[in-house]
């Protein structure tokens, strides 16, 4: 069984702020002890403490989070554990999203939480002989119009691959496609990211190893079972091409597909790439291609598109202070840092993000840091226009809110974020988590 990777405290230290002023001026022999000007010092000092109790709550809402959900909050974690994706959010406001250990199994759910968080575990992994249903889901859920769960679980399968699954609202799984059907397993090999669905049903997606050249592959698979390779890694010397896809790919609006590998590339630091619809593969930017990699390295995380085709990312490592970056990438391949974490004292601005961006109407960035924060637990962060990083929430010491966030988070029409920790909660098994930005 997977266990949650064990994270390393990192406490930030805060000292008094203290501003210097003027000296109380001399009035002479001018009485200001009159009731009047007591009353006129009161009615300022009230509306001074009203204004500050006003702005403090604000501040307050402004950095709420919830916990929704607690997992292993059954009897040997029925309701699964360690949720590692991120959440699909319908029209009704329920979640879905896959717990990559737990349920009836142990081997990993699909499950959905309501607004009022009700969870319900839709399906329970390795239900069929030899886990022939495939298990340990460490990817999030794509869903159709009529309300089909898609997604990927990283092994099992009749061949031990992984495979690609659709379950329907009544909970009846069924396998679409199961890796290493082929010889040498060249249709790919563990799956470990979320899938993309274009208009005619088809899913594309990634495997982290296998293929032609052993470097991992991506793939098409259609809505009756056919599987293509559209392109496999390490078709290049050294592997320059990227190697291990570890992330969810990214479609344009012409069918072109967008992603990073967490290996590979000029440097071996991994890459951001791009597939055509006829399979042609193009290294977009190759990782720690500045001196130390202060541009960042190993992506693990999926891509973020907005309408002038700019990409924007993460990356795991790398960046000025050595613990990972948010960056951008222009069509014509201009690569910009746009924050790099651990900035501040005890990394309070973040560290390590492992979980891809998402991008509102205002241009404005939301994704998740592994570590760091005000209690070295993780974060959710936000990054504005024009660069500008601002936490919005630090994950306890304690864990009660969960700690190590690993997915990319959703956004609902109100502005509020939702999530998932790998660890910690009430119950120790992660959580499903809304931040009111």
């Amino acid at each position: 069984m997977r266990s949650a990777p064990k994270n390393i405290d990192e406490n930030k230290s805060f000292s008094p702020v203290r501003t210097a002023g003027k000296a109380p001026a001399t009035f002479g022999s001018t009485n200001l002890t009159s009731a009047a000007a007591l009353a006129t010092r009161s009615a300022f000092t009230l509306a001074a403490l009203s204004a500050l109790l006003l702005l403090t709550s604000a501040l307050a809402r402004a950095q709420s989070e919830t916990v929704l959900y607690n997992f292993c909050s059954q009897s040997a974690c029925g309701d699964g554990s360690n949720p590692q994706a991120g959440l699909v959010l319908d029209a009704n406001g329920n979640l879905y999203g896959t717990t990559v250990n737990g349920g009836a199994n142990a081997k990993g759910t699909a499950f959905k939480v309501s607004p009022t968080g009700t969870e319900t575990v839709l399906y329970s992994f390795c239900a069929l002989t030899d886990c022939d249903d495939g298990y340990h889901p460490e990817a999030g859920l794509v869903r159709d119009a009529t309300g089909n769960l898609y997604g990927t679980a990283f092994d099992g399968g009749a061949h031990d691959g992984g495979t690609v699954f659709k379950l329907k609202p009544s909970g009846i799984e069924k396998v679409i496609y199961t890796f290493c059907s082929t010889p040498g397993c060249r249709d790919g090999y563990y799956p470990h990211a979320d899938l993309v669905r274009d208009g005619s049903g088809n899913l594309y997606g990634t495997t982290q190893y296998r293929g032609a050249f052993g470097g991992g592959t991506v793939f098409k698979v259609t809505p009756g079972g056919v599987e293509t390779v559209l392109y496999s890694f390490c078709a290049q010397s050294a592997c320059a091409d990227g190697s291990n896809p570890r992330a969810p790919l990214l479609m344009d609006t012409q069918g072109n597909l967008y992603g990073t590998t967490y290996h590979g590339g000029a440097n071996g630091a991994g890459v951001v790439f791009k597939v055509t619809p006829a399979g042609t593969g193009t290294v977009l930017y190759s990782f720690c291609a500045q001196s130390g990699c202060t541009d960042g390295s190993s992506p693990r995380a999926g891509l973020a598109l907005d309408t002038n085709g700019n990409l924007y990312g993460t990356t795991d490592i790398g960046g000025a202070n050595g613990k990972g970056t948010v960056f951008k990438l222009s069509p014509g391949g201009t690569h910009t840092v746009l924050h790099s974490f651990c900035a501040q004292s005890g990394c309070a601005d973040g560290s390590r993000p492992q979980a891809g961006l998402i991008l509102d109407a205002n241009g404005n960035l939301y994704g998740t840091t592994y570590s760091g924060g005000a209690k070295g637990r993780g974060t959710v962060f936000k990054i504005s226009a024009n660069g500008t990083e601002t936490v919005l929430h630090s994950f306890a010491a304690n864990g009660s809110d969960g700690y190590n966030p690993v997915a990319v988070l959703v956004l609902d029409a109100n502005g509020n974020l939702y999530g998932t920790t790998l660890s910690g909660g009430a119950k120790g098994g992660g959580t499903v988590f809304k931040v009111t930005p």
